[in-house]
C-alpha cells in the first residue's frame, strides 16, 4: 500500500499569529471523514498518513491517469469564517503541507462564511497549450535585480477583475512549484524547474512588465501569460526545503544582470522555444546537474547568480551562517527575533544564553523555529533561516505594540469626533491609517494604508474595504460608526484569538444566533454536557459569555462524522450513504429537517448497503471533471448514468452520482 502524509498549520493575521484549537476534519473522496484533528500551540496538527498510488505513476510522462489520490479538508475555529479545501494530492512518501488562513467573523455574520479553495492537478498534466510572451525589445527595466518580498499576484489575466494576493516570495516559488511539477521527481529535475520558476518571476519584476503598463500586480497565475499559483494550496516538504535554499538565485547569461527569460511547458502536450518540464526527468536520470539540464534547453552560457537585495526584509543576511559557538551583534539580532516571535509561537523555547553568544538554548530556539516553519531542522541559521526568522518578526511585530504604539499615536478608548473623507489630514487622520493597519492583520480583504497622515486614494480604499468588512455602507468616509467599528477591532485585537482548547474541553464565545442545542450540534456533544461543565440551570445565553465545551468523543464504528456543507438536505445525505432520514435523525438527536452550514452529522454506517447512485444539483463552478475527482468516479461514469452526450452542465441541474 503507497503511503503519503498530510500536515495542517492554522495561522491568522498574515501568518503573525499561530491558531491552537482549530477543529480539522480529512476527508476522502467521498467527504468521509478519516481524520479529526485539533491544532495545537504552534497551530500544527501532528502528521497523518494517507493512501495513495505508487510514485512510479508520477515519474511516466505517458501515463495518462491522476497519479495520486486527492483528500479534502474542512477547517473550523471560534470566532473565524469556515475553509473547505477540495483536492489535495498526497503522493506516495510525499508531505503535503497545507496552510490555512483563518479570517476572523465580522460581528455582522451570524454564521460562518465558507472560503472554498480548490487544488485540482498540476499544470504539468494539463493538455492545453501554454504559451508566454517574450519581453519588449526595450523594456523598462530596475537599476537592479531584486527579490520582491511580499510580490503581488493577480487571481486572473492581467485585464480580468479578479483579486490580486501579497504573499511572501519564497512562498509564492513554493506554491508555483507545488502547482506546476509533482515533488516525486528526482531532485536535479525539480531544482531546475525552480530556478525557471524564480527566474520567469524575476523577469517580471526587473522589466516591470506589468507595472510599467499601469497594472498594480507584479505577475498574474494565468498559464498563458505567466506561471501556476493557486491561492491557499498545500505546498510539499521536498520543494519547501530546495526554494529556502536557492529563492534568491536565478539564472542569467554570462556578462548580463537581467534575469533570462525562463519560458517552459510539459514537453509532452505542449512545446515550447524554452524548459521541457518532463524532460527535466529524464536528464536527470541520465545524471546532469541543474545547470546542466537549464544549458540543455536555455542558451550554453546561462549561469547561476544570486541577489541579495530583498525588500521589505529588516536586515539582510551577514553572508555566513550562524551557528553554536558564533558571537556577535548578528547573533544577538536572531536572539532578538526568536524572543519576539516566540511570544506568538510558545513552543519555542526561551534563549538564555548571554546577549550576543550562540549557545545551546540558542540552537535549541533555532531548530524549534525551523521545525514549525518547516525549514531542515539543524539549528544552524543559514540564508533560508535567517530570512524567514526576519520575515516572521516583520510579522508580529506589526501586531506587537498595539497598546505602547496606540497610546503614542494619542489613540486612547474614545474615538475622535471628526468626520473624514478624501482630501483630510493631520492627527486624527494618523490615527486613521493605524487602526486601519490594525485590521489589515486580521483581515486579508482591507488593504494596509501608509501611515503619513493624509486622507488619499489609498486610504479611502482602505477605509471603504473594513465599511464593507463591517457591515457598514462603502462610502470611503469617516464616521461616527466607522469610527467606533475600528476601535471595536483595535481593542478587541488582543483577543481575538480563542483560548487553548486544554485536554478534553475547548473554550468558546458566545456569538449572535447561538444557541444551547446549535452548540452541542456543532461540537458533537449534547446540551447536558455543556450545561453541566458550565454550572447553568437554563438554556439563556449572553453574547460574549464564555463556555466550556466538552470534545467530542470517537466513533464506535457504527456510524462516520459528516460535517455540512451548502446544499446539504438530510434526504440527498440519506440518498447518498444508502441510509434513511429517520435514521440520521434519531441518530443525532434532531428535533426537525433543518441543518446548519459546519453541523457534524453522525451517519450510520453499519451493516448499511450504499445506494448506486446518489442525487446532486449541479452549482456555479462545477465541471464533470471535478465532479469526478471530489466523488470518487470517473468522468464516464456519470455520463453514462445521466445519458449526457457532451461535457455541458447548467446551474440547478440535478445529476445522478455513482456511489463508489
Amino acid at each position: 500500500m503507497a503511503i503519503g502524509y498530510l500536515l495542517i498549520q492554522a495561522r491568522t493575521a498574515h501568518d503573525a499569529l499561530p491558531l491552537s484549537g482549530a477543529q480539522i476534519w480529512v476527508l476522502d473522496g467521498q467527504e468521509k471523514s478519516i481524520y479529526h484533528l485539533i491544532t495545537d500551540e504552534s497551530g500544527e496538527t501532528k502528521k497523518v498518513s494517507l493512501e495513495t498510488l505508487d510514485r512510479s505513476l508520477s515519474l511516466d510522462p505517458n501515463y495518462q491517469g491522476t497519479p495520486y489520490i486527492s483528500y479534502h479538508v474542512l477547517a473550523f475555529a471560534n470566532g473565524f469564517n469556515t475553509v473547505h479545501i477540495d483536492g489535495i494530492p498526497i503522493l506516495e512518501g510525499e508531505t503535503a503541507i497545507q496552510p490555512i488562513e483563518f479570517v476572523p467573523m465580522r460581528q455582522s455574520q451570524r454564521v460562518p462564511e465558507v472560503t472554498e479553495i480548490q487544488i485540482g492537478p498540476p499544470a504539468v498534466s494539463m493538455s492545453g497549450r501554454r504559451y508566454q510572451e517574450m519581453p519588449d525589445t526595450d523594456p523598462q527595466v530596475l537599476r537592479q535585480v531584486v527579490i520582491p518580498n511580499p510580490i503581488t499576484v493577480h487571481l486572473g489575466a492581467p485585464g480580468s477583475a479578479a483579486s490580486n494576493v501579497r504573499v511572501s516570495f519564497p512562498d509564492y516559488v513554493k506554491n508555483v512549484a507545488s502547482s506546476e511539477i509533482y515533488p516525486t521527481w528526482p531532485g536535479a529535475a525539480m531544482r531546475a524547474n525552480i530556478y525557471a520558476i524564480i527566474t520567469f518571476a524575476l523577469n517580471r519584476i526587473y522589466t516591470e512588465w506589468y507595472r510599467s503598463r499601469g497594472y498594480s500586480f507584479d505577475i498574474t497565475n494565468n498559464t498563458a501569460y505567466d506561471q501556476y499559483f493557486i491561492n491557499g494550496r498545500n505546498i510539499y516538504e521536498s520543494i519547501s526545503l530546495i526554494v529556502d535554499q536557492i529563492f534568491n538565485e536565478y539564472v542569467r547569461r554570462q556578462g548580463q544582470n537581467a534575469p533570462y527569460f525562463t519560458s517552459f511547458c510539459n514537453g509532452t502536450t505542449a512545446t515550447c522555444p524554452g524548459l521541457s518540464q518532463w524532460g527535466t526527468v529524464t536528464l536527470a536520470n541520465q545524471g546532469l546537474t541543474p545547470l546542466q539540464i537549464l544549458r540543455s534547453y536555455y542558451p550554453k552560457d546561462v549561469e547561476i547568480a544570486e541577489t541579495n537585495i530583498i525588500t521589505g526584509v529588516l536586515s539582510s543576511y551577514p553572508g555566513t551562517a550562524l551557528r553554536t559557538g558564533s558571537t556577535g551583534l548578528d547573533v544577538q539580532t536572531i536572539q532578538t527575533y526568536l524572543g519576539r516571535i516566540r511570544r506568538n509561537y510558545p513552543a519555542i523555547p526561551a534563549i538564555t544564553d548571554e546577549a550576543g553568544v550562540f549557545g545551546e538554548s540558542t540552537k535549541a530556539a533555532v531548530a524549534k523555529f525551523q521545525s514549525i516553519f518547516s525549514l531542515a531542522a539543524d539549528g544552524i541559521v543559514g540564508k533560508a533561516t535567517w530570512n524567514k526568522l526576519s520575515y516572521l518578526y516583520t510579522s508580529v511585530t506589526r501586531l506587537a505594540e498595539l497598546n505602547s504604539e496606540g497610546t503614542s499615536l494619542g489613540i486612547g478608548t474614545l474615538p475622535p469626533s471628526s468626520i473624514l473623507r478624501l482630501g483630510s489630514s493631520g492627527q486624527d487622520v494618523i490615527t486613521l491609517q493605524y487602526l486601519l493597519n490594525v485590521a489589515a492583520e486580521f483581515n486579508s480583504a482591507i488593504p494596509a494604508p501608509v501611515q503619513d497622515g493624509n486622507f488619499g486614494i489609498e486610504t479611502g480604499q482602505a477605509v471603504a474595504a473594513f465599511q464593507s468588512t463591517a457591515g457598514l455602507f462603502p462610502d470611503g468616509i469617516v464616521g461616527p460608526l466607522t469610527w467606533q467599528a475600528l476601535y471595536e477591532i483595535y481593542l478587541g485585537a488582543e483577543d481575538v484569538i480563542p483560548p487553548d482548547s486544554g485536554t478534553g474541553v475547548t473554550e468558546y464565545v458566545v456569538r449572535p444566533g447561538d444557541t444551547l442545542w446549535l452548540l452541542a450540534q456543532r461540537f458533537d456533544t449534547t446540551v447536558d454536557a455543556i450545561k453541566k461543565l458550565n454550572g447553568l440551570t437554563g438554556d439563556d445565553l449572553q453574547i460574549g459569555q464564555v463556555l466550556r465545551i466538552p470534545t467530542a468523543e470517537s466513533s464506535d464504528g457504527s456510524y462516520f462524522e459528516y460535517v455540512v456543507r451548502p446544499g446539504d438536505t438530510l434526504w440527498l445525505l440519506a440518498r447518498r450513504y444508502g441510509t434513511t432520514v429517520d435514521a440520521i435523525i434519531r441518530l443525532n438527536g434532531l428535533p426537525d429537517d433543518n441543518l446548519s452550514i459546519g453541523q457534524i452529522l453522525k451517519i450510520p454506517s453499519a451493516g448499511e448497503t450504499p445506494a448506486p447512485y446518489f442525487e446532486y444539483t449541479v452549482r456555479s463552478g462545477d465541471s464533470l471533471w471535478l465532479l469526478a475527482q471530489r466523488f470518487g468516479t470517473t468522468v464516464d461514469a456519470i455520463k453514462r448514468l445521466n445519458g449526457l452526450s457532451s461535457d455541458n452542465l447548467s446551474i440547478g441541474q440535478v445529476l445522478r452520482i455513482p456511489n463508489g
